[in-house]
């Protein structure tokens, strides 16, 4: 174990730590947490919407009326559906942050790229016809929700840099002192704001030229369809896992580091999931692998699911450090807060507790998938619940209230403490000796 230690040593902490300060991982991962408080609004309207309580679909008929659903919707679809325009802000200002430029116009002129890049069409069969009707003018909306996800990050990168390339050499116009600051701020941003435009302009002619028509059936075709049979899948489920574990072994925030790759993926599938629940609380969902899998099933009490390791601190520790430590970390670990235990006991870099660390959630990973593809289990429906959100909680409203995600919470807990329960009480042991070692000479001085 010293040489597992020492390779996470030499050679994973160098490359992950510099994985882990590139700007543009950091830009996406903070655009991506820009849109979370409101798909937890709309989420809220959404388990509303589906409560499994028999009876509370004719109480809301009789009090509001029998379209009362569809209107409870309309904070879903103005929360879900417009993801990629605030993922596409929220990356180019937290990028322009870290070049020191204006975030403002940065995010402002990534909006007006994106957009720009979307081709304002929309495709329906009017009921009652054979053949779809194209109408010019109109945003599409799949565009703007998770659907345009992958072009919003990768146009507010690109518009980010060529903004910031233009500033920093100073190609700007530059009023007066007397100007206002922000008119002045304004002008400076009108000739990146113009380049920017103009590039995605001349993109947007040469792709309409191709058989891909748009820049969303490039990315659409090269990389998120590839990105999301891998991410969408077990083993691809499993490497994440691996690698945000092995990351947290060697004191890096893993769970940062890999979602910021990942986590787009698991957003996009999280809405596929959301939107067939939306239009039919009863249809089969399409994907097991979100990113509520992991929050809610894997990482119970945070990652390496580490609740059950403070559960069962408190219940069989003899060692006053685990003992104390144990009722320390219950608190933050019920709302799946784990730095207390990571840090607290160790876990990063102690070579017996990195066995269960990563091995638990690997396991998890494995047993929950099996059960959800197997419709054992119900699969999350792309409700966003908030990832703070206590253990059986979690599971009843992550699923429309399916008491079958509940049991599987408690399963894999169950099945996290018989993982730990070795490696702690080894640990414990080597703790209560320390302890006893050093009671012994004070007690020795007192005679």
């Amino acid at each position: 174990m010293g040489g597992l230690v020492g390779f996470l040593e030499k050679h994973v902490m160098p490359v992950a730590g510099r994985i882990a300060e590139q700007r543009h991982l950091q830009a996406i991962r903070d655009g991506l947490i820009l849109a979370m408080p409101l798909l937890i609004i709309g989420s809220i309207f959404l388990v509303v919407a589906a409560l499994p309580i028999p009876g509370f679909p004719e109480f809301m008929a009789n009090l509001f009326g029998e379209q009362w659903q569809d209107k409870l919707l309309y904070p879903v679809n103005a929360t879900f559906d417009i993801m990629a325009l605030i993922v596409s802000f929220g990356v180019a200002y937290r990028l322009a942050e870290k070049y020191n430029v204006d975030p403002v116009s940065a995010g402002a002129i990534s909006v007006s790229a994106f957009l720009l890049a979307t081709p304002f069409t929309f495709s329906f069969t009017p009921e009652g016809a054979k053949d779809a009707v194209d109408v010019a003018g109109v945003i599409p909306a799949q565009f703007m929700g998770s659907q345009g996800l992958f072009v919003a990050m990768l146009l507010g990168l690109v518009a980010t840099e060529i903004y910031r390339y233009i500033i920093q050499r100073n190609i700007i116009i530059q009023l007066p002192e007397g100007v206002p600051p922000a008119v002045s701020r304004s002008f400076v941003a009108l000739i990146p704001g113009l380049v920017v435009i103009l590039v995605v302009w001349v993109v947007r002619l040469l792709i309409e030229l191709t058989p891909f028509e748009s820049i969303h059936n490039v990315v659409s075709t090269l990389l998120s369809k590839p990105l999301g049979l891998l991410g969408g899948s077990l083993f691809g489920a499993l490497i994440a896992v691996l690698l945000v574990h092995l990351l947290w072994s060697a004191g890096l925030h893993g769970a940062a580091i890999v979602g910021g790759v990942m986590g787009p993926i698991w957003l996009s599938l999280m809405d596929e999931n959301r939107k067939v629940f939306q239009a039919d609380p009863s249809a089969e969902l399409p994907n097991v692998i979100t990113q509520q899998f992991f929050d809610l099933w894997v990482y119970i009490g945070g990652s390496g699911a580490t609740l059950a390791l403070v559960v069962a601190m408190i219940l069989s520790a003899k060692s006053a450090q685990m003992k104390s430590l144990g009722r320390l970390a219950i608190g933050p670990g019920i709302f799946n807060i784990n730095e207390p235990i990571t840090f607290g006991m160790p876990i990063v870099l102690n070579p017996l507790l990195i066995i269960p660390f990563v091995l638990t959630p690997l396991v998890l990973t494995v047993t929950t998938y099996v059960a959800m593809s197997t419709g054992l289990v119900a699969k999350p429906n792309g409700v966003a619940v908030p990832w703070t959100t206590p253990p059986l909680i979690s599971g009843y409203l992550a699923t429309g209230g399916k008491i079958s995600s509940v049991i599987m919470q408690g399963i894999n807990f169950v099945i996290a403490i018989a993982i730990y329960y070795p490696f702690l009480r080894i640990w414990d042991k080597q703790k209560l000796k320390e302890e006893q070692g050093m009671e012994q000479p004070s007690n020795q001085a007192a005679v």
